[in-house]
């Protein structure tokens, strides 16, 4: 919440009819004075700033002794000081509630009409609870709404010292006159300073993304996150600053074809989805997703919000589960093999056992079961190799095609 304190100043005064001093009325001066605070609202100067204009404006043509600007707020049912001027530099705080209490701001806001109290007025008012901090040794006061049609936005509050006739009707007339003048400037200011806020904000949020995002107007960056510097090697978001997209693309034909499909996608369906090889700045190529979406359906390329996922991970994580499920393939295929050719190695094994074992074998007999022994062996260790694969390789096979190194693996897994 804005709270803001000045020291009152004295301006131009003049005697009225009964000899009272009173600021002096100029209508060319009151017009002057609307247009200084219209310029506040509209200048890059906070709230504050404006709250300033406010005060030392209405000094100039208004008199009093205390100034206050309430501001309320219709969803807490809450009245604020965010401008409070006076000679103790005293600043009320927030008033909660406050349609409960018998209240010179809440009145005013809950009528949503001027009013004016001379002594003996405030005087009866003495004893009544006054929950906004207003001091009632005053002798004249008035406020009045702040109005931006039939919302009540708030009240303008003086209080004097001197006499009800230096403080007459008209000048509750030219404050409620102001404060229209007065609502609708504070009401710009505070839309422009929430819009600020909320843009840093945004900006913040972009900014903590953990993929790259830019402005790209025709194909020229004009503002990236954080993480764009740090998806593409650069050293900072300048380096991006009002350079053409062809920096993160490989070469020209690249760059030319990705403006096609860009604009391709963009004229058609507003949005462009694609995944593709771009290049770092230490050109290394690397897979990203990118995704833009444009605000100009006449001419798509005018301006795009483009976001750029590194897919290196994800491409490596396929990449894993892809061997994995090959490896599977693999895996289930030995076992297979092991199991068809096991059952008629055993007998081959068996049979071998007993040719040797007759008495009556010749011995060329026996040199051809002795081989038949070896080959049986043989299909043994392979069954057995093939039983403990974890992970394989491949070598060149006639036919331009691969096999499985069994024997390669087989030496790895060798003790």
């Amino acid at each position: 919440m804005h709270n803001f304190c000045i020291n009152k100043e004295q301006g131009g005064m003049e005697q009225d009819g009964t000899g009272n001093l009173k600021k002096k009325r100029d209508p060319g001066k009151i017009i002057e004075l609307l247009f200084r605070i219209s310029e506040a609202a509209g200048s890059k100067g906070s709230l504050d700033d404006l709250y300033g204009v406010i005060h030392q404006s209405l000094d100039e043509i208004l008199d009093g002794d205390r100034f206050h600007l309430a501001r309320y707020d219709e969803k807490t049912d809450a009245v604020s000081f965010p401008l409070h001027a006076d000679e103790t530099k005293m600043t009320p705080g927030m008033s909660l509630d406050f349609k409960t209490a018998l209240s010179y701001a809440g009145q005013v806001i809950q009528q949503k009409s001027p009013l004016f109290f001379d002594e003996k007025a405030i005087l009866d008012r003495a004893g009544e609870k006054d929950c906004n901090g207003l001091k009632k040794d005053c002798k004249t006061w008035m406020g009045a709404p702040l109005m931006i049609n039939d919302r009540i936005k708030g009240a303008i509050l003086i209080q004097g010292n001197g006499s009800a006739a230096a403080c007459k009707k008209e000048d509750t007339d030219l404050l409620t006159s102001v404060s229209r003048h007065i609502a609708l400037a504070v009401e710009r200011k505070e839309s422009e300073e929430k819009s600020a806020k909320e843009g840093r904000m945004l900006e913040e949020i972009l900014k903590s993304l953990p993929v790259g995002v830019a402005l790209v107007q025709n194909r020229i960056f004009k503002w990236v996150n954080s993480a764009m510097p740090l998806l593409f090697g650069y050293e900072s978001e300048r380096d991006f600053e009002n350079q053409s997209a062809r920096m993160i693309y490989s070469n020209d034909e690249d760059f030319e074809r990705g403006g096609e499909k860009i604009y391709k996608s963009l004229i058609t369906g507003g949005t462009a989805d694609y995944e593709m090889n771009l290049v770092k700045k230490n050109q290394t190529h690397f897979p990203v997703h990118v995704r833009l979406n444009s605000g100009d359906d006449k001419n798509p390329m005018a301006w795009t919000i483009a976001t750029f996922t590194d897919l290196s991970q994800r491409r490596a994580g396929e990449k894993e589960k892809f061997e994995k499920e090959r490896l599977q393939g693999v895996l289930e295929m030995a076992g297979a093999v092991c199991h068809e050719i096991n059952q008629p190695l055993q007998a081959i094994l068996g049979y071998s056992e007993l040719l040797l074992m007759g008495p009556g074998s010749r011995a060329i007999e026996k040199r051809e079961v002795h081989s038949i022994k070896s080959q049986a062996t043989r299909l043994g260790r392979i069954t057995k190799k093939l039983s403990g694969i974890t992970h394989y390789r491949t070598v060149d096979y006639p036919g331009n095609t691969k096999i499985i190194d069994i024997w390669g693996i087989g030496k790895d897994m060798e003790p």
